[in-house]
């Protein structure tokens, strides 16, 4: 199909991390490691929270739920980058790299949304501590849970469905080692007035959403912590959200400094790094920020393990 300022481009040509040979192995083998960790400390996570009956509480039905995410999250990602890596053949098709943008939108926002409703959790767990078994009974984490991924496998939807509608043609080679949002829109020949509003407005709604959310439950917490008089169980609430709070660092810093910049300068190197600590990174090292510093989930570990060895 002809377009006046050239081909419809049915193609793209996804650059990865690196051209230089020398640094292949190297990046294979370090993203091949980091990904089997992801799956590896998720699975546990998973495995423990549904093995260990101390662990079926709605803080853990988060956390088990979010590590699922993140197994998800970083396998829309990594399987393709690590065959891009060993392939002379970086070439990817419009559709294949349209159903990577949804994969990777729902399970973005999904993440984001968990991360909202676990902070929720705490809030309501050590600020009306009385109300907790009434407000987060197993049939409202349930329903937060199925809210989350209905909402985002719907937005997601819609961000992938116009940017299929679109026409590519020119250039196309995408600065990144994989399909997103921003790099699409910047080698469209179409319009994409539409699509950018959308990812600014529902797309900004869609990350402040639960952020807001997060920032008000631990202003709320932190609040109730400095009013607590004994210094170990101040201790002691601050280390179980903690470990929250980490992850919420690393996964809404990152992804917020990608989405909120200048498109100008999406290209960049340091644009790669940044979105490697929000889709490899941060997901690979939830499960061990969790679990190190959780008494219960270590509790939990040793259990397995003793069991194991009883065999």
């Amino acid at each position: 199909m002809e377009l006046s300022n050239g081909t419809r481009k049915t193609e793209f040509v996804i650059l990865g991390l690196s051209n230089l040979p020398e640094y292949q192995a190297i990046l294979f083998v370090a993203f091949l490691a980091l990904y089997m960790t992801n799956i590896g400390g998720n699975s546990m996570v998973i495995l423990l929270t549904r093995l260990d009956t101390s662990l079926h509480t709605p803080m853990y039905f988060f956390l088990g739920n979010l590590s699922f995410v993140d197994m998800c999250f970083t396998s829309s990602i990594v399987p393709l980058m690590l065959k891009n890596i060993v392939s002379l053949n970086k070439v990817m098709s419009l559709h294949a790299c349209i159903a990577q943008l949804y994969f990777f939108l729902t399970f973005a926002c999904t993440e984001s949304f968990l991360l909202g409703c676990m902070a929720y959790d705490r809030y309501v767990a050590i600020c009306n501590p009385l109300h907790y078994m009434m407000l987060m009974n197993q049939r409202a984490c349930f329903l937060l849970v199925l809210f989350s991924w209905i909402i985002c496998a719907l937005r997601a939807m819609l961000h992938s469905f116009m940017a299929a509608k679109l026409s590519y043609c020119g250039a196309n080679i995408i600065h990144n080692f994989f399909c997103e949002l921003p790099h699409l829109l910047i080698l469209s020949c179409s319009d994409t007035t539409a699509n950018k509003m959308l990812m600014y407005t529902e797309g900004g709604l869609a990350l402040a959403f639960p952020f807001i959310i997060v920032m008000v439950s631990y202003t709320r917490i932190i609040s109730t912590i400095l009013k607590i008089r004994s210094t170990q169980s101040r201790r002691n609430v601050f280390s179980t959200c903690s470990s929250h709070f980490t992850c919420v660092i690393l996964f809404y810093g990152s992804i917020c400094f990608i989405y909120l910049h200048p498109s100008s300068s999406y290209s960049t190197a340091y644009n790669r790094i940044v979105s490697i600590v929000y889709t490899v990174v941060a997901p690979t090292l939830n499960p061990f920020i969790y679990s190190l510093r959780n008494k219960d989930m270590n509790s939990a570990l040793r259990k397995v393990l003793s069991k194991k060895g009883e065999i």
